[in-house]
C-alpha cells in the first residue's frame, strides 16, 4: 500500500512540475541552463577557497579569486533570475533575406537555362544583339584541272 502511494505522490509531482512554466523554461532555455550551471560552479569554488582551513576573515577580506568567484556567481545567478522573469524568448529567425536571394538566384537560372528565348534576351542584352551577314568570298574559285590535260 505505502508504494502506492509514494508511486501516486511521484506521478503527481511530475505532472505537477510539466505544467510549471519554470520548469518548462529551465528544460527549454539554454541559456538560463548555462548561467544557473556557471553560478553553481562559481558558487562552489568560492565555498571551497572559504573551506580550504585558512582563516575565514582573511579570505573574505583579501581574496582575490574568492571575490571574483563570488561576483561570477551573483552575475549568473542575477541573469538567471531576469531570464526568468522575461519569460521565453522568441527565435529570430536568422538568414530569410539570404535564403529568399538565393531561391530567387537558383530559379532565375533555372529559368535561362530552360528557356532558349529567355536565354537569347540574357546573351543579347548582356554581349549585345547577334549580327547577321552574309559571306561572300571575294577569291575565285581555282579552276579544277580538265580530264583532258595530262601532265
Amino acid at each position: 500500500m505505502a508504494k502506492k502511494k509514494k508511486a501516486a505522490a511521484a506521478a503527481g509531482a511530475v505532472t505537477a512540475a510539466r505544467s510549471n512554466p519554470y520548469v518548462q523554461r529551465v528544460v527549454e532555455d539554454d541559456d538560463l541552463r548555462d548561467n544557473v550551471r556557471v553560478a553553481f560552479e562559481a558558487a562552489r569554488d568560492a565555498y571551497e577557497r572559504l573551506a580550504d582551513g585558512k582563516s575565514p576573515a582573511k579570505i573574505l577580506t583579501d581574496d582575490k579569486k574568492f571575490h571574483k568567484d563570488l561576483q561570477t556567481a551573483a552575475e549568473a545567478l542575477k541573469d538567471a533570475g531576469s531570464s526568468l522573469r522575461e519569460g521565453p524568448k522568441k527565435k529570430k529567425r536568422k538568414g530569410s533575406l539570404g535564403r529568399k536571394l538565393l531561391v530567387l538566384a537558383v530559379a532565375g537560372g533555372l529559368a535561362v537555362a530552360l528557356s532558349a528565348d529567355l536565354r537569347s534576351k540574357v546573351l543579347d542584352a548582356l554581349f549585345g544583339a547577334e549580327e547577321e551577314f552574309d559571306y561572300t568570298s571575294t577569291t575565285a574559285p581555282a579552276s579544277a584541272p580538265t580530264a583532258g590535260t595530262a601532265a
